[in-house]
Order: C-alpha cells, then structure tokens, then sequence
C-alpha cells in the first residue's frame, strides 16, 4: 500500500521502518526533518511538508503529540486538503475523544475517512510490532487498515469515532494510577528496611502482579529512568482523561489525585524521566534518595 506516516519521533520512526520493511510505498514528513532523515535508508520517501507527504497516499497515519497539533497539521499544513477522496485517515496519537470526532468529521467533508487509532506498548512494542491499537470509526475503514495495523502490532475495534481515544485514555489512567501505587509500595518496603528487589520478587505471581510490576517496579529497583513515556506525557494524559470526564458529568478523584502528583514531579525536576520516575518524586516526598 501506499502509506504516510506523519511525525517520526519515537514512536514513529519505528513503525515507519517497520512499514518500510513489510515492503509498502512509505513517504514520511517530521516538523524536524533530521528526525525522518534515518528513514530514507530504509526506503521511505522523506518529504519537506506534510502536504507533499500525503498526496497519493492510501493511508495517513499520524503520530503527532497532541490533538492541537494534528489539527493544525490538517488544517494550517493542508494535509485534508491535499488527501486524495476515498482514501483513510489513521489518527494513533493520543488525543481528546471530542478532538476525534471533530477530525472525523472534518474530514467527512472531504469524503476522506478517518479512524482514531491510539496505542499500547511504548518504544519497545512500536519496534517488535506488538502495539495493542484502540480503534474508533467504522469497522469497514478498519478493514481497509488492516494491512497496516498488522504491521504494528493487535488492533480492536473499540466503537464508533471517539471511542479509540477513550480506550486510550482508559489505559493511561490505568498505566498511571498503578505506577503510582508500584511506587508507594515499595518505597515504604525500603522505608521499613526491607529489600525492594526482594518484594518484587515476593508478590510476583499473587494477586498484587501486573504488567507495571513486572516492568516498572524493575526499572524503580534499578533506578532506570531512562525515558520511554516521559513524566509529561503521562500528564498529559491524565489531563486528557480530567477534561474528558468533565465533559461527561464523570467524577474521577483517582486520576485528578494522580495528575497532581505527575505534575508535583514535573515542578521538581523530573519532567523528562520515564513516567515509572514517579518514583523520584514519591521518594523526594519521604525524603529518600
């Protein structure tokens, strides 16, 4: 297929090279192009404007940071104007529901199609094609996806336009809050004297264990902050999540909780740790190292 992907950072550079390597036409646009440069040697297109990237393209997907930014990317950068009639708009950033469905309609005008397509897996899941994908629209354009969902990883469809985005933001609460009680755990296990790696160790198999355990709590026993979702794309998140719920009379005290102490870390100088740095600011609050 003839495929764009729009925003190469790190969650797209590996998926466009991954497209690349199942053998579909990629083009690629970045708003720094040095970042979509590395993609030429493996056969992309690299484009100077996301306009030129998409023209003929099949399928657009975009992995761009926030809602304002794919708006302006269709809008202010003529990427809707540019899309070809008929052809499939795959939006797998993380944005607003409503941000959504205002794009799907947007391009409903242009009798382009469009999907919200948010993922699951991080850096690490977009390069071994494991990412579990969210979708929202019409399960006949997730049909016509297919082709490239399966290069990424597992897609669901997940309900009409918007709801991807909700599956996402679901996730990310879940992802979140969990982080955070991974973290306050084993921080009072170390306050009490006991061994943090140990108790990981202990609880792995019980009712206590979970994906976040097994990945993050790693990462707090190293001290491996080294970002893959940062502090401030969780917030995001979160934030996402807070705006979402106020819109539908949706009370949600766990993650405002939550959006509060990510942003704590933020102000104290963790803004650019892995999002498992919550740790960091749980552990400056109890004045440990």
């Amino acid at each position: 297929m003839r495929v764009t992907l729009l925003g190469t950072g790190r969650m797209g550079l590996p998926m466009a090279r991954r497209l690349c390597e199942a053998g579909h036409a990629v083009a690629v646009w970045n708003r720094s192009r040095a970042k979509a440069e590395p993609l030429a040697a493996h056969g992309a297109t690299v484009c100077d404007s996301a306009a030129d990237a998409v023209r003929g393209a099949e399928v657009v997907v975009s992995m761009l940071e926030n809602g304002a930014v794919v708006h302006d990317v269709l809008v202010g950068q003529g990427v809707a104007q540019a899309m070809a009639p008929g052809s499939l708009f795959v939006d797998m950033a993380s944005i607003q529901p409503r941000e959504a469905r205002a794009h799907a309609q947007l391009l409903a005008g242009r009798s382009v199609a469009c999907l919200d397509a948010p993922v699951s897996g991080g850096t690490v899941g977009a390069e071994a094609g494991t990412l579990a994908i969210m979708v929202g629209g019409e399960a006949a354009d997730m049909a016509r996806a297919a082709p490239v969902f399966q290069v990424f990883g597992r897609a669901t469809h997940v309900g009409p336009h918007g709801a991807g985005q909700l599956a996402k933001l679901a996730n990310q609460m879940i992802v979140g809050i969990t982080i955070g009680a991974v973290a306050e755990a084993l921080l009072l296990c170390a306050k009490g004297g006991a061994d943090m790696a140990k108790v990981r160790e202990a609880i792995t198999g019980g009712f206590a264990d979970s994906r976040i355990l097994q990945l993050h709590g790693q990462r707090m026993v190293d001290r491996d902050f080294a970002p893959r979702a940062t502090m401030t794309v969780q917030r995001k998140d979160m934030r996402n999540a807070l705006a979402t719920a106020a819109e539908l009379g949706f009370e949600a005290p766990v993650t405002m909780l939550f959006e509060q102490l990510y942003s704590a870390g933020i102000e104290h100088g963790f803004a650019d740790l892995d999002h498992s740095g919550l740790f960091a600011e749980l552990a400056r609050r109890n004045g440990m190292q």
